[in-house]
């Protein structure tokens, strides 16, 4: 099968790889329908996660049509249309009883490797390196789907590839950021990046009632998208004083909660000390944590830090800020299986039309290499990317 993989930094190839077969009895095979490209899968391009290998598939966002099960999957049967959550959930052990199906303790296969680096165990994820469990990704005809009876989704009848596909990950993700900000109604959320994770975190928010929604960004067609998710302010933090222009919008106050949808690879203009940003991004290439700082000193006291984004390692945190003022942080990898129902609901009475942001389309994985660095240049007025493998666009619903 053809498939896209990663070969060195900033070397994404789409390679002829061997079909994945069934290994364990809770498998599913998927020929894959639709497939997209992440922004976290940028870091993996831009080498900033560390134990890829070369021929590592990529894609963590995907869905497909069942082609062969594993003798104890009960749920779903050939041809069935199945979307499939990022991380991987065994259902057994305490930590997906409890709901947090991120932090399974049992799905990542090198468990040991990320008890090293974070302590215990986090959940395994497709095509997102040996730490988080060696997993074939979803770029690709077909995958495999390991526990496949927990986590995995059958698409309602009615629904497009596209309406779906972003439950996948995305959704799912800028719900539970603004989830993360206890919004209630009548609040100032403030999003930091308006790419696609940046984008459902303002239609969430907007869905679920805050009040001002600011976006800080600075890409013209991203503002735009960020105007119809919901954004009611616009800040281009390349122009403009963002401290300055939040303490105005809230009358000196603060934003009530803050959204980081950039994570580690923040340009330098997202920092207070621009200069010196611009000396790191130009020497090293570390994760830069320029957006985060930004967020710690714009929200208000008390207020609600929720980071979405991705963060590899160890960065300096402004821990008295975060103590003087009083701050809750939350983040994580999202519990996707948490949302999938409630997010459903919300495409099918037509709250939510997930495919509002997706810019570019094939039906080639060979033209992934360089669709990748559209998306990574921003060329191309590019938004997201989504494939559909061996064929034309499935319809809409």
């Amino acid at each position: 099968m053809r498939a896209l993989c990663w070969h060195g930094k900033g070397d994404i190839r789409c390679d002829t790889v061997p079909d994945p077969a069934i290994e364990d009895s809770r498998d599913i095979i998927l020929k894959v329908s639709s497939c997209a490209i992440c922004g976290s899968d940028l870091h993996l391009m831009d080498g900033q996660m560390p134990t890829m290998e070369s021929g590592d598939i990529l894609g963590h966002e995907f869905m497909g049509e069942v082609v062969e099960t594993g003798s104890a999957i009960t749920g779903f049967r050939k041809g069935d249309r199945v979307v499939v959550p990022f991380n991987i959930n065994c259902g057994q052990c305490r930590q997906c009883r409890l709901g947090n199906w991120a932090s399974c303790t049992v799905s990542n296969r090198n468990g040991d490797m990320a008890a090293r680096q974070f302590g215990y165990p986090t959940a395994g994820l497709f095509g997102y390196s040996h730490l988080t469990g060696g997993y074939a990704g979803g770029q690709a005809e077909y995958v495999r789907v390991p526990m496949a009876d927990v986590a995995p989704m059958q698409v309602p009848d009615g629904m497009s590839d596209e309406q779906a596909l972003f439950l996948s990950d995305i959704l799912p993700t800028g719900w539970q950021a603004a989830a993360y900000c206890d919004i209630k109604g009548g609040e100032i959320v403030a999003i930091w990046g308006a790419g696609p994770v940046g984008l459902f975190a303002i239609k969430s928010a907007a869905v679920m009632g805050a009040a001002r929604i600011i976006a800080i960004e600075t890409v013209p067609e991203r503002v735009a998208l960020a105007r119809k998710a919901g954004a009611t302010d616009i800040i281009d933090y390349a122009q403009d004083d963002v401290m300055a222009r939040i303490k105005e919008i809230s009358r000196g106050e603060g934003a009530d909660a803050v959204i980081d949808c950039v994570g580690m690879e923040a340009s330098a203009g997202h920092g207070m000390f621009n200069l010196l940003s611009t000396v790191q991004e130009k020497l090293t290439s570390t994760q830069r944590p320029y957006a985060l700082e930004q967020m710690i000193q714009a929200v208000r006291p008390s207020g609600i830090v929720s980071v979405p984004g991705v963060y590899a390692g160890p960065i300096p945190v402004n821990m008295a800020a975060v103590v003087q003022k009083g701050l809750t942080i939350r983040s994580g990898q999202t519990h996707v299986k948490r949302w999938l129902e409630a997010l459903t609901r919300l495409i099918q009475d037509g709250t939510i039309d997930p495919t509002f942001l997706i810019t570019h389309r094939s039906t080639h994985l060979e033209d992934g290499p360089e669709l990748y660095k559209t998306f990574r240049d921003k060329k191309d007025d590019c938004v997201k990317v989504v494939f559909h493998p061996g064929g034309s666009p499935p319809p809409q619903a």
